[in-house]
């Protein structure tokens, strides 16, 4: 008769889950579909579970930056203990360079059902025009 050393910490689910099916290695990750088009760049953002009030975007410096928090929900130990969890609390960020013309105040943001859209104009900086100066010639 053959025995099989018993595993005191054996947990059918923690098993389950370690399957790579189970594993989100992105889950910080704001996923992200940027579409261009003639007039500029339409930028689609997954934010579930996050609120309006809890993004904010703002471009500075050429670059146009998503930051999202979210603050964990209150979780009493009187509920019952979790045996998994994979749903991230805390903030996250993310830049895309659109040029240092484009102003926050030209970027256009709806947010509806856990989706950010955003519409970005296409923008060249404004080059000055220098009158050329020549070097005189001396006799």
């Amino acid at each position: 008769m053959m025995m099989i050393p018993r595993r005191n910490d054996f947990d059918l689910l923690d098993d389950l889950f370690k399957d790579p099916f189970f594993s989100n290695h992105e889950s910080k990750m704001m996923k992200t579909d940027i579409k261009e088009n003639e007039n500029g760049y339409s930028i689609v953002v997954d934010l579930p579970g996050y609120e309006k009030e809890n993004i904010k975007i703002d471009a500075e410096e050429g670059y146009l930056t998503i930051h999202a928090s979210m603050n964990e929900e209150n979780n009493n130990e009187e509920n019952g203990k979790f045996v998994r969890r994979e749903r991230y609390f805390g903030e996250c960020s993310r830049s895309f360079y659109v040029g240092e013309a484009v102003e926050t105040e030209d970027v256009k943001a709806s947010f509806k059902n856990g989706t950010l859209k955003l519409e970005v104009p296409k923008k060249e900086k404004q080059k000055e025009i220098v009158e050329k100066k020549y070097v005189q010639i001396e006799d």
